[in-house]
C-alpha cells in the first residue's frame, strides 16, 4: 500500500503510489467525472458568460448528485433560485478537479504543486462522497469494516472508502 502524500521541498506536495493504487484511482475519478456533466447554463448570452442556470433547477434525483450539490436550503423555490446562481460553477469546477487528479497520478513517487493538491484534495472528497453515498456509509464504518469478513462482496468497496478515507487524511496533513 502506497504511503499517500508527504510534505515536500518549497510548498510542494509529494504523492507516492503503486499502479494498481493510480488504476484504481482513476476508474473512480472517471466515473466521479461522468457523473458530473458540465453545468447547463440559461439561454441569454449574459447568463451564459457568467454561468447563471435555467430558472427553475431542481435538486438532483440521485442520491449521489444530490450528495456532490445539496440543496442550500429547506425552502425548495430558495433553494432552486440560489442553485441557478452556483451549480454550473461548481459543477465546472469538480471537472476541472478530476481532470487534474486524472492528470497528474502516477505511478511512483511524484511532485504536486500547492494548486494541484488542493485540487486532488477536493476531487477526493467527491469521490468518498460518491461512494460513501452508494454504499450508505454511516459513523460505524470502522467497526462494520472490522467485523466483515473478506468473502463479504461489499468488503473491497468498503476497503477502498477506507483507504481513499487516509489518502485524504495524509493530504490535509501534507498542505497543513
Amino acid at each position: 500500500m502506497s504511503s499517500g502524500f508527504s510534505s515536500g521541498r518549497g510548498g510542494v506536495v509529494v504523492a507516492d503510489f503503486e499502479s494498481a493504487e493510480v488504476s484504481i484511482l482513476r476508474s473512480l475519478v472517471a466515473q466521479v467525472l461522468g457523473l458530473v456533466a458540465p453545468g447547463e447554463t440559461g439561454d441569454d448570452p449574459l447568463e451564459r458568460a457568467l454561468g447563471i442556470g435555467a430558472v427553475g433547477g431542481k435538486a438532483p434525483d440521485d442520491p449521489v448528485l444530490a450528495r456532490l450539490f445539496p440543496s442550500a436550503y429547506q425552502d425548495p423555490d430558495e433553494s432552486a433560485e440560489f442553485r441557478r446562481y452556483t451549480e454550473a460553477t461548481l459543477r465546472d469546477g469538480k471537472r476541472a478537479d478530476a481532470q487534474t487528479m486524472l492528470d497528474t497520478a502516477r505511478p511512483g513517487r511524484s511532485e504536486l504543486t500547492p494548486e494541484q493538491a488542493q485540487a486532488w484534495l477536493r476531487s477526493l472528497n467527491d469521490v468518498r462522497l460518491a461512494l460513501g453515498t452508494k454504499l450508505e456509509v454511516t459513523e460505524e464504518i470502522h467497526d462494520e469494516i472490522a467485523m466483515m469478513s473478506e468473502d463479504d462482496p461489499r468488503y473491497p468497496a468498503y476497503v477502498t472508502y477506507d483507504w481513499l478515507t487516509y489518502l485524504q487524511d495524509t493530504l490535509v496533513r501534507a498542505l497543513w
